[in-house]
Order: C-alpha cells, then structure tokens, then sequence
C-alpha cells in the first residue's frame, strides 16, 4: 500500500486485488493534477467520475458522494477496499458505484473525466452522458499526455463543447470544457456496438458474425492471435463445463459452443463492455437451447473449485498502459483451481512471453499444440 498526498488527506491506496509485491501505485500524476485543481473549486452537486482507473479520485472526494462510473470489475473492487480503508462508514455509504452498461444520474453538476485508452470508449460514454449534463455543469479531463491527442479534445468539443488544455505537470494535462446546451441536447449515439462477419478459415466461426461494445480488444476486427487460436481450439464432445476466460467478444467460447451443442459455456471477463458483447455474439450464434453463463469478475474467483473441464484463454499482458504478468498468473492459478482432475487449460500467447515455464511451474506439464513465428498454442492438464 502507498500513501497518497491530496488536500482531502493521505489516502492509503491499493490496486486490486491487493499484491504486496507490487510496486505500481494505484494513481500518477493525472490524478495529483485533476486534485490539486479542485481545491480551488470544491465540486457541488451531482459529482461523477469517469474512468477512474484504480479508485483514487472516487476516494479522496468520499466526502461529495460521488458516482463512478468505470468498465472495470477490478476499479471497483479496488474503489471499495480504497473507500472501506479511508473514508467513514457514512462517506462510503454515500458513494454510488455504476458500470458503463448502467443508466447514469439524471443530473450531473461535476463531470470528471480520466481519459481512457479506448477513443471509442470515451466518445460512447460522453454520448451517454451529454443529455444528463447542462450549461453549468464542471466538466473537466485529466490524463498523462501520451494519453491526451487531438482527437481526444475533438472529442471533448464536438459532444460536449468548446475545449482547452492545461499546460503539461509532471507530464500529466487537463481539459477543460464548457458545456454548449445546443450540443449537449442534440447528441447522438456513436455507432455502438458494432457487428462485423468473421473471415473464413478460422474453424467453425468462419463467416459467423461477432458484436463488439465500445472499448474492448480489437472491437472492429478479428486480431491476428485470437484468429490463430480458432484455427487449433480442442475438439471435444459431451457435455462438458468449458470456460472462456477473458472472453472479450466471446468468439473463442461460442466457437466451443458451436462445436459441442452439449457444452455449456462460462463467459468471464473484468470488463463490462466485454461481458455484453460476448452475450451478444453467443445469442447472434447459437439456438435457444445453447447453455451459458455472463460473469463479470476477477478471473475464476466466482467458479467453485474442481467444476470445469476445459478453459480456453487468452491473457493479457498488461494493465493499462502498464506491462505486468501478474493478470496472466491469476488466471492460470485461477485456472488449476477450478479444473477438475484431468481437466485441461488451453493458452494462446505471444511466444517471448514464456507462458510455458510458468505453466510447468503450476501444473507440472504444459505441451505445445501449435506455433508460428508470433504465437504459440499451450495446453496444461491439472493431473491432481
């Protein structure tokens, strides 16, 4: 845990779930910045925070009762032990936490902005919220400026209106912009979610098509890896629990789905956005009496021990903008967990990452099913 300096007070603050061998701090310098410009304008009213990456605005202004509103089932997690470990029961209590698939307040006096990596993302949710916001509102942005472009303030300006930026702190920005009634009455939706056929040659998925919300991995078209992995998913029949961890748009658990009508797939993954597109694509898929489930969550934390025969995965190998491997190793210890003796993991990963040795180190086995010159296709089997 690492403290954090603000005009509210020092906040003890973790990411999620908490790793005392992590050395990344649950906020940078965009958060200290958006912070030490608020002290000179106390928010009032409605206060809503989007984007908070690790719940650091959402905690130092407990005292507001603000909304957040963030894609993320780890922001949350990490909102909640942050508000439990600094604010008072009250201020906690008072402190709304919503995903961007819920309906936001009717009214919102202080929009606070954390930009997001996904451009797509951040124009489906100011669209979202333009109708709720009015002339007085107090809308501003924050983000490191590798993260803030001229397309973001485009953005900013033509949803919401006119836009400006600060000068860089400890290469950190913020955007400032006033609220156009005229805009903000007629904004319109962005197009979300999108649909497109997947291409041929890709095993039982081929021409089917696939939903993609806002913000998730290559949402506008099929990445070079996942197409990879369809091409060499195990075959397999009866009625198996089969698990599509970090599902994204769901095409690797549908493809196991179309293959084995008996299956009854497990959709899971941190994102909000993800969860409903992976709904959309199984439904769009498969019959009505195709069996599945929609978690969003930390990896197999919700799954009982010993109760799935196969996971297919496909791990990240960072967290926002930050390269860590600790995602991947919970979800292949998660994994082990929640296989049943003689239950297998199914991993696509970039051959430099090394996901075998890990493997071995945690199953005892791990072979290679296939490989080219970018990825490799690893299958571990839970022997005990």
């Amino acid at each position: 845990m690492n403290t954090f300096t603000t005009s509210w007070g020092d906040l003890g603050l973790t990411r999620f779930p908490e790793d005392p061998r992590d050395q990344l701090r649950a906020w940078d310098a965009s958060d200290e910045y958006l912070l030490r410009h608020l002290e000179g304008e106390e928010p009032a009213g409605t206060v809503v925070v989007l984007g908070d990456r690790w719940g650091a605005l959402t905690t130092a202004l407990a005292a507001h009762r603000p909304v957040q509103i963030t894609d993320s089932y780890l922001t949350q997690q990490a909102t909640r032990a942050n508000l439990a470990r600094n604010s008072t029961p009250a201020e906690a209590d008072g402190v709304r936490l919503l995903s961007t698939q819920d309906s936001p307040p009717d009214r919102i006096d202080v929009l606070l902005v954390r930009v997001p990596k996904s451009l797509a993302l951040l124009e489906v949710q100011l669209q979202r919220l333009a109708p709720h916001l009015h002339a007085d509102t107090l809308v501003v942005g924050t983000g490191m400026v590798t993260e803030i472009h001229t397309s973001t303030l485009r953005l900013f300006e033509r949803i919401i209106g006119p836009t400006r930026t600060s000068l860089a702190v400890k290469k950190a920005r913020l955007i400032f912009c006033t609220p156009d009634p005229e805009l903000l009455a007629s904004a319109a939706a962005a197009g979300w979610p999108r649909r497109y056929d997947l291409p041929p040659d890709i095993g039982v998925m081929s021409g089917r098509p696939v939903t993609n919300h806002a913000g998730i991995f290559c949402a506008e078209r099929l990445d070079i890896g996942t197409r990879f992995f369809l091409r060499h998913l195990p075959q397999r029949s009866g009625p198996l629990r089969v698990v599509d961890l970090g599902c994204g748009n769901g095409v690797v658990g549908t493809a196991a789905a179309v293959a084995n009508p008996e299956a009854d797939v497990v959709f899971t993954d941190e994102s909000y956005q993800a969860v409903a597109s992976a709904e959309a694509t199984f439904r769009a898929n498969t019959g009505p009496a195709a069996k599945a489930e929609f978690l969003v969550g930390d990896a197999l934390s919700g799954l009982e021990r010993e109760s799935v025969d196969l996971v297919l995965n496909n791990p990240p190998f960072h967290t926002h903008r930050a390269l860590t491997d600790s995602t991947s190793w919970r979800m292949f210890t998660g994994s082990r967990a929640a296989l049943r003796p003689g239950g297998e993991l199914w991993v696509i990963g970039n051959r430099h990452l090394g996901y075998h040795v890990r493997l071995r180190r945690l199953f005892g086995n791990c072979e290679t099913v296939a490989s080219n010159p970018k990825f490799v296709v690893l299958r571990a089997v839970r022997q005990r």
